[in-house]
Protein backbone atom coordinates (compact mmCIF):
# COMPACT_ATOMS: atom_id res chain seq x y z
CA UNK A 1 0.00 0.00 0.00
CA UNK A 2 1.19 3.20 -0.96
CA UNK A 3 1.05 6.56 1.11
CA UNK A 4 1.64 9.66 0.86
CA UNK A 5 1.52 12.54 3.69
CA UNK A 6 1.63 16.47 3.51
CA UNK A 7 2.87 18.90 5.46
CA UNK A 8 3.66 22.53 5.42
CA UNK A 9 0.33 24.20 5.48
CA UNK A 10 -0.32 27.29 7.68
CA UNK A 11 -2.28 30.45 7.96
CA UNK A 12 -0.66 33.58 6.48
CA UNK A 13 -1.34 37.00 5.10
CA UNK A 14 -1.85 37.72 1.30
CA UNK A 15 1.54 38.47 -0.25
CA UNK A 16 3.14 35.85 1.98
CA UNK A 17 4.66 31.98 1.38
CA UNK A 18 4.31 29.05 2.66
CA UNK A 19 6.47 25.16 1.32
CA UNK A 20 4.67 22.18 1.42
CA UNK A 21 5.92 19.37 1.41
CA UNK A 22 4.95 15.62 -0.04
CA UNK A 23 6.67 12.04 0.36
CA UNK A 24 5.19 8.59 -0.67
CA UNK A 25 6.07 5.32 1.58
CA UNK A 26 4.64 1.74 1.62
CA UNK A 27 5.60 0.85 -1.85
CA UNK A 28 8.83 1.13 -3.99
CA UNK A 29 8.16 3.01 -7.26
CA UNK A 30 10.25 2.20 -10.45
CA UNK A 31 8.78 5.64 -11.47
CA UNK A 32 5.93 7.49 -11.15
CA UNK A 33 4.33 11.23 -11.66
CA UNK A 34 3.38 13.53 -8.51
CA UNK A 35 1.09 16.23 -8.50
CA UNK A 36 -0.78 19.33 -6.40
CA UNK A 37 -4.71 19.48 -6.73
CA UNK A 38 -6.31 21.95 -4.13
CA UNK A 39 -10.22 22.59 -3.00
CA UNK A 40 -12.14 25.25 -1.25
CA UNK A 41 -15.06 24.16 0.45
CA UNK A 42 -18.00 23.94 -1.91
CA UNK A 43 -15.57 23.93 -4.83
CA UNK A 44 -14.63 21.49 -7.29
CA UNK A 45 -10.86 20.15 -6.67
CA UNK A 46 -8.20 21.74 -8.89
CA UNK A 47 -5.30 20.99 -10.24
CA UNK A 48 -1.93 23.03 -9.24
CA UNK A 49 0.72 21.51 -10.89
CA UNK A 50 2.49 18.36 -11.73
CA UNK A 51 5.92 17.09 -11.81
CA UNK A 52 8.00 14.20 -13.94
CA UNK A 53 9.49 10.77 -12.24
CA UNK A 54 12.72 12.62 -13.33
CA UNK A 55 11.75 15.75 -12.11
CA UNK A 56 12.88 17.28 -15.45
CA UNK A 57 9.28 18.46 -16.37
CA UNK A 58 6.38 20.06 -14.80
CA UNK A 59 3.54 22.14 -15.13
CA UNK A 60 1.35 24.55 -13.78
CA UNK A 61 -2.22 25.78 -13.50
CA UNK A 62 -2.66 29.35 -15.42
CA UNK A 63 -3.65 30.40 -11.92
CA UNK A 64 -0.71 29.57 -10.27
CA UNK A 65 1.57 29.75 -12.91
CA UNK A 66 4.94 32.51 -11.86
CA UNK A 67 4.12 31.91 -8.54
CA UNK A 68 4.31 28.98 -7.30
CA UNK A 69 6.68 25.85 -7.74
CA UNK A 70 6.72 22.44 -7.78
CA UNK A 71 10.12 20.53 -7.39
CA UNK A 72 11.54 16.96 -5.95
CA UNK A 73 13.98 15.91 -3.54
CA UNK A 74 16.90 14.35 -4.02
CA UNK A 75 14.99 11.13 -2.39
CA UNK A 76 12.24 10.72 -5.83
CA UNK A 77 9.83 9.58 -3.58
CA UNK A 78 9.37 13.42 -2.25
CA UNK A 79 7.90 16.43 -3.60
CA UNK A 80 7.76 20.34 -2.77
CA UNK A 81 5.37 22.66 -3.58
CA UNK A 82 6.90 26.32 -2.81
CA UNK A 83 4.21 29.23 -3.26
CA UNK A 84 5.57 32.70 -3.04
CA UNK A 85 3.03 35.55 -3.17
CA UNK A 86 -0.37 33.98 -1.99
CA UNK A 87 -3.74 35.68 -2.33
CA UNK A 88 -6.99 34.86 -0.60
CA UNK A 89 -7.87 32.46 -3.52
CA UNK A 90 -5.26 29.98 -2.85
CA UNK A 91 -7.28 29.75 0.65
CA UNK A 92 -7.87 25.83 0.22
CA UNK A 93 -7.09 22.03 1.49
CA UNK A 94 -4.07 21.07 -0.56
CA UNK A 95 -3.40 17.65 -1.68
CA UNK A 96 -0.47 15.88 -2.80
CA UNK A 97 -1.37 12.94 -5.46
CA UNK A 98 0.87 10.32 -7.50
CA UNK A 99 0.89 8.09 -10.08
CA UNK A 100 2.99 4.93 -12.25
CA UNK A 101 3.72 6.85 -15.35
CA UNK A 102 6.71 7.90 -17.38
CA UNK A 103 5.82 9.69 -20.12
CA UNK A 104 4.52 12.62 -21.21
CA UNK A 105 2.13 14.78 -21.26
CA UNK A 106 2.16 15.19 -17.56
CA UNK A 107 -1.09 14.16 -15.78
CA UNK A 108 -3.40 16.90 -15.03
CA UNK A 109 -6.81 15.53 -13.88
CA UNK A 110 -7.57 14.10 -10.58
CA UNK A 111 -8.65 10.18 -12.26
CA UNK A 112 -4.99 10.01 -13.61
CA UNK A 113 -3.58 9.71 -9.96
CA UNK A 114 -4.12 6.80 -7.90
CA UNK A 115 -2.49 7.86 -4.58
CA UNK A 116 -3.38 11.03 -2.40
CA UNK A 117 -2.41 12.32 1.11
CA UNK A 118 -4.85 13.13 3.41
CA UNK A 119 -4.55 17.29 2.58
CA UNK A 120 -2.39 20.15 4.34
CA UNK A 121 -4.89 23.48 4.36
CA UNK A 122 -3.79 26.67 3.08
CA UNK A 123 -5.03 29.49 4.81
CA UNK A 124 -4.24 33.36 3.58
CA UNK A 125 -6.20 36.15 4.51
CA UNK A 126 -6.74 39.90 3.82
Amino acid sequence: QVQLVESGGGLVQAGGSLRLYCAASGRTFSFYAMGWFRQAPGKEREFVAAISWSGGSTYYADSVKGRFTISRGNAKNTVYLQMYSLKPEDTALYYCAAVQRGGLPLPKYSNEYDYWGQGTQVTVSS
